[in-house]
């Protein structure tokens, strides 16, 4: 129960790392908010959670849009009185260089990768510097260090939310809020399984994702999951501005 009395909000929560981690939480006593952009997927979640006798209600909410985000935040506050934990995970990612990406589809991915963080942020330090402190998980990935081809939006934006991390860890160490974020490798979601089905040649595209990990397979949720519950927890109390990679020997290369 290393999150017992703990509140905690999770954007992208309905399915992939995020539900994953909701569900990790939930099991270390924490309430939880789930908040998805599809209500089903965050339904879903917050159901499961219920059913296995934890506390949890889900939110539908774009993080792409603030009015969307502070009325998650305002809801979790309301509710519980205090948030104790802020995880920002939604996100996704397009195939493309710089030449061949759409403005729009730049745009697009940049308003849910980056600002969905800035968003939460800013609508839930105000809250947490109030109380006394709290902890803010990111969800990064190791394409923020490195780099990968045919893939430069996405890589732009996690490195963006890495860089981001180490600011807000700094401008608010001072009210005892810990930020930090979580580098994963290619994980087992929603977005690989489509990737698959589309693909003329999956088991040679599944192939080659698993050869850039130093284990050769895909990770799991569940273990990024548990990354972000160290993260989460009073262990991790020494913790702030870093990047706990679980990305299987990946950045090691």
């Amino acid at each position: 129960m290393r999150l017992e009395n703990k509140t905690a909000i999770l954007t992208g929560a309905g399915s992939g790392i995020g539900r994953a981690a909701a569900l990790a939480f939930a099991r270390e006593g924490a309430a939880i908010c789930v908040a998805d952009i599809s209500k089903d997927a965050g339904q879903k979640t917050a159901a499961d959670i219920v059913s296995a006798g934890g506390s949890a209600f889900s939110v539908q909410a774009d993080v792409s849009n603030y009015d969307q985000v502070a009325a998650m935040v305002d809801t979790a506050e309301e509710t519980w009185g205090k948030i104790d934990i802020l995880v920002n995970n939604a996100g996704y990612g397009i195939g493309g260089t710089v030449v061949d990406t759409p403005e729009d589809d730049w745009n697009r991915l940049m308003a849910t990768n980056v600002n969905g963080v800035f968003f939460g942020c800013k609508a839930v330090i105000p809250i947490m510097t109030a109380q006394g402190g709290g902890s803010i998980i990111n969800t990064a990935s190791a394409v923020s260090v490195v780099g990968i081809y045919n893939r430069a939006a996405y890589v732009a934006s996690k490195g963006a939310v890495a860089a981001l991390t180490r600011a807000m860890a700094l401008d608010h160490a001072d009210a005892k809020i810990r930020v930090n974020c979580v580098g994963a490798g290619t994980v087992e979601s929603p977005y690989y399984d489509t990737l698959f089905k589309e693909s003329a040649e999956p088991e040679t595209l599944r192939a080659h994702l698993e050869q850039r990990q130093l284990f050769n397979r895909l990770g799991k949720p569940d273990e990024i999951a548990a990354a972000m519950l160290f993260l989460a927890s009073d262990e991790a109390s020494f913790c702030t501005g870093s990047t706990l990679f679980a990305d299987g020997g990946w950045t090691a290369r």
